[in-house]
């Protein structure tokens, strides 16, 4: 399998996780440093994982990011599209560069994956498709308008490629985490709070119980990659604790 973002995270718990169950897995990730030392921490337990240092916003790094699974493991059956960045500030003081950053990490990333592997995919009659997608795309949040915007593209198109080869043997769903115990949840939470955005760890506990463990991302990632999910297709599976439901 391959996961973009995968070093550090809800991507490196979802690596550990499925190394653990068997899976041999490629990370992609622009951080190397992160990326070598879980490799490292993780060929130390006799687990089967793997790094290329790749920026998937960019064509010629998605393609790098797939041939080094290929040619590791002969091909790719599960992708996992992780990678994403986020910005928090006022909608008008955000920069068109801003927007075509955020658009490039977040869904011109995983347009680019998804072209790459699925016509492998498709000759085999078998393949699973996973983007991490946010709470956002349902319940709008206060200073991420071009996160929401970014994210809601990506979603989408996992929803249309669900539709598109449902037939065909391909499977594509969506996990919708909310807050998550990692850099960028952290990140997120300071942004938000550098604006005077209620957002301490009491106010995340109020609006969702506690903060979720990014190893509770893994699990699900997980049941969708496994035949448990065989007939869920074009899901989206929020992995909030009641906060799009309240």
């Amino acid at each position: 399998m391959l996961i973009t973002g995968g070093a550090k995270g809800a991507g490196a718990a979802s690596a550990t996780l499925f190394a653990e169950e068997g899976a041999r897995v490629m990370i992609a990730d622009r951080d190397a440093d992160a990326a070598e030392e879980l490799t490292a921490r993780l060929a130390a337990r006799n687990l089967d994982v793997r790094f290329v240092h790749a920026d998937v916003s960019r064509p010629e790094d998605a393609e790098a990011a797939y041939q080094a699974a290929r040619d590791a493991f002969g091909q790719v059956d599960i992708l996992f599209n992780h990678a994403g960045i986020i910005i928090v500030k006022p909608f008008l003081e955000c920069t068109l560069e801003e927007w075509d950053e955020l658009m490039d990490n977040n869904a011109k990333s995983a347009f680019l994956m998804c072209r790459l592997v699925l016509p492998e995919m498709l000759e085999r009659g078998k393949g699973v498709l996973i983007f991490t997608s946010t709470t956002g795309v349902r319940a709008a949040t206060h200073l991420e308008a071009l996160y929401c915007a970014s994210k809601s593209a990506m979603h989408q198109l996992a929803r249309a490629l669900a539709v598109e080869y449902r037939d065909q043997g391909i499977r594509s769903n969506l996990i919708c985490p909310s807050f998550v115990r990692t850099h960028h949840g952290e990140h997120e939470i300071e942004q938000l709070r550098s604006y005077g955005v209620f957002a301490s760890e009491n106010d995340v506990n109020a609006m969702q119980g506690r903060i979720c463990e990014p190893e509770e991302v893994a699990e699900v990632a997980l049941f969708l990659a496994s035949d448990a999910s065989s007939f869920v297709n074009g899901a989206e599976l929020f992995v909030d604790n009641t906060f799009t439901a309240v």
